[in-house]
């Protein structure tokens, strides 16, 4: 028979606290130089916390729901604490008591649930309940696209998109420097952020991130270029202003074998994938102007000696073309 009728009531204590779980992210103090790269990190972890952060405004939100997970105790009484988290109801099921409704209270305010339900109920007299809220999911940040791990991070304090990226791992080799951002409190509004090739934390497109943010990282245009060249090669590059004569001084330039009077470029459109002649030999002679490119453009060069590379079909050169390695092209 436990006792319960042997405590004075001391203080109400309510601490809010987002611990971090996961070890292999960047702190406050430790961000890269330049634009981050992607990184090999350990599979299945979807999910991550940041580590905390200093001080600043305090915790944003305070009212408990779904997926919050709780550390409830009962002052002297052992038995009663336990690690509980909040379903999709609003609700958490403790001993005696049964189900307490707690979505949307504060934690102030849940503890005095509790404490009620205890002193109602008759289990405990003057019950003090101490509530700890060891993992929020109303503070995850939404962390999307080409990045190295996408997922879902915790926030505390105040972070900002290069503390998001770094603990993501960085950036993968297709991203661009485009980034979208939405905030909880407005989700009709999507803000678009254009990040410079050394991102640093005391740039001003580092913009602040709040809990409920959604993150995503765009992938940048990609062009490919295939055939009788010095290195054939798929390119990101971090705008679409890419021409026929950038394109090939990328790849090396064109062999004296190349066949330039039969270059083409294969583009995508929803009516399928068109051919379009490239006078590759008078752009390059300056009797003919330069030709844009678009993303996912594949610029053919054939070879005049080796037929059966200037026979290959388009659906042999897009498999050409996307087994290639990329290489990002940043200013």
């Amino acid at each position: 028979m436990l006792g319960f009728t042997r405590f004075n009531r001391p203080l109400v204590v309510c601490f809010l606290a987002l611990n971090a779980s996961v070890p292999t992210v960047l702190g406050q103090d430790s961000f890269p130089s330049a634009w981050p790269q992607a990184a090999t990190l350990p599979a299945g972890n979807s999910q991550a916390t940041l580590p905390a952060a200093p001080p600043s405004s305090g915790p944003v939100g305070g009212l408990l729901g779904p997926a919050d997970l709780l550390d409830i105790s009962v002052y002297g009484v052992p038995e009663l604490s336990q690690k509980v988290r909040v379903n999709n109801s609003g609700d958490v099921y403790l001993p005696l008591i049964d189900y307490v409704h707690l979505g949307g209270l504060t934690p102030e305010e849940a503890q005095g649930v509790i404490e009620k339900r205890l002193a109602d109920g008759g289990f405990v007299r003057n019950p003090h309940v101490v509530l700890f809220l060891s993992e929020s999911a109303s503070s995850g940040v939404s962390l999307l696209g080409e990045v190295a791990r996408p997922g879902i991070f915790n926030v505390t304090g105040e972070r900002h998109i290069l503390d998001l990226i770094s603990a993501a791992g960085g950036f993968t080799d297709r991203a661009s420097r485009t980034i979208t951002l939405t905030h909880r409190n407005d989700p009709t509004h999507t803000s678009t952020v254009k990040l410079p090739p050394a991102l640093t934390p005391s740039d001003p497109s580092n913009v602040q991130v709040l809990p409920g943010d959604t993150i995503i990282v765009q992938h940048g245009p990609v062009f490919y270029v295939v055939g009788d060249v010095g290195k054939a090669s798929g390119f990101v590059s971090d705008s679409e202003n890419l021409t026929v004569l950038k394109a090939i001084a990328l790849a090396g330039g064109a062999n004296k074998t190349a066949s330039m009077g039969g270059t083409t470029i294969l583009r995508r459109t929803p009516q399928g994938t068109q051919q379009i002649k490239v006078p590759l030999k008078r752009i390059m002679s300056a009797k003919a102007p330069d030709m844009q490119m678009m993303s996912e453009d594949i610029l053919f060069v054939p070879s005049s000696t080796r037929k059966v590379l200037a026979a290959r079909s388009a659906e042999a050169l897009t498999q050409m073309a996307t087994g290639l390695s990329l290489v990002a092209i940043r200013p």
